[in-house]
C-alpha cells in the first residue's frame, strides 16, 4: 500500500506560481511512476503530468512550458511547479502512483492504483 498526501495548493493571482507537494508513505516510490491530474467542478479529470524512475516527464499541451514535475527521492516526494497560472487551471489536483517499477512517464488514468485526496488550486483572474 502507498498513501499519498498532496499539499500546496491555495488562491493564486494569475500569472502567479504554486508549488504543488506530493508526499508518499509506506512505501518508497522512487522507482515508481507518478503522474498529477486535476479536475475542475463539472469536468472530468484530466491529466497533467507524469515522471518516471528515469525523471523522463510528459506534459499535454495545456501546461507544457508552464508546470514542471520533478522528484525528491530523498524525502518520497514528488513536486509540481506552476508557473504563469491562469484561470482555466483552478480545479482540485490530485497526486496518483502506479505503485509499480516504471522508467516511463504514464499519462493513462486508469494505470494509476493509489491516489491522494487532492489540494485546491484557485487562480483568480
Amino acid at each position: 500500500q502507498v498513501q499519498l498526501v498532496e499539499s500546496g495548493g491555495g488562491l493564486v493571482q494569475a500569472g502567479g506560481s504554486l508549488r504543488l507537494s506530493c508526499a508518499a508513505s509506506g512505501r518508497t516510490f522512487s522507482t515508481f511512476a507518478v503522474g498529477w491530474f486535476r479536475q475542475a467542478p463539472g469536468k472530468e479529470r484530466e491529466f497533467v503530468a507524469a515522471i518516471g524512475w528515469s525523471g523522463s516527464t510528459f506534459y499535454p499541451d495545456s501546461v507544457k512550458g508552464r508546470f514542471t514535475i520533478s522528484r525528491d527521492n530523498a524525502k518520497n516526494t514528488v513536486l509540481l511547479e506552476m508557473n504563469s497560472l491562469k484561470p482555466e487551471d483552478t480545479a482540485a489536483y490530485y497526486c496518483a502512483t502506479t505503485g509499480l517499477r516504471a522508467g516511463r512517464p504514464i499519462i493513462r488514468e486508469y494505470e494509476y492504483n493509489y491516489w491522494g485526496q487532492g489540494t485546491q488550486v484557485t487562480v483568480s483572474s
